[in-house]
């Protein structure tokens, strides 16, 4: 269940599929948030989950009068680690001024329509532990800790 936050909603928010022509407003977007330039990896994200969407990938943008405000990327996943399918989000990226207008929180219900229409129930996610922005954000979508840990070693 999620916690009732008062948000000013944008009503003129068209949520899309991403198309080829969104890629650079993406990686423009993803700079001004970020400092990082990485049109490579946007690019090719782009074509691995935009330009080939199948029913288990999905790349969806928050447009407002021709300009980008936000993004959302995620797919279906299944037997990792014994799990059943799920959806997981991988990215989710709102524009400055845009937040707090309730875009991440459409951008997430849209994504996660597009995991109920394929049977899936559960949806995950990772962030860092002290993002607390997006940790904050996630918590009052109603998600919470999952039945796995994360476990990492740097290679010599």
């Amino acid at each position: 269940m999620k916690a009732a936050l008062a948000v000013e909603t944008d009503v003129a928010l068209e949520i899309r599929p991403a198309v080829a022509a969104d890629v650079p407003l993406v990686i423009a977007l993803d700079e001004e948030v970020t400092g990082l330039a990485k049109p490579d990896y946007w690019q090719d994200t782009f074509e691995r989950f935009g330009a080939r969407q199948r029913g288990e990938r999905f790349f969806l943008v928050a447009e407002r009068q021709g300009r980008v405000e936000g993004f959302v990327i995620g797919e279906i996943r299944a037997w990792e680690f014994g799990s059943p399918p799920c959806g997981w989000i991988f990215a989710i990226q709102v524009r400055p001024k845009s937040r707090l207008k309730g875009v991440a929180t459409q951008l997430f219900d849209a994504i996660c329509d597009c995991f109920r229409k394929v049977g899936v129930v559960n949806i995950r996610t990772m962030a860092a532990r002290d993002d607390i922005t997006i940790l904050s954000f996630f918590r009052s979508q109603g998600m919470m800790a999952g039945p796995f840990f994360e476990l990492e070693a740097t290679l010599e």
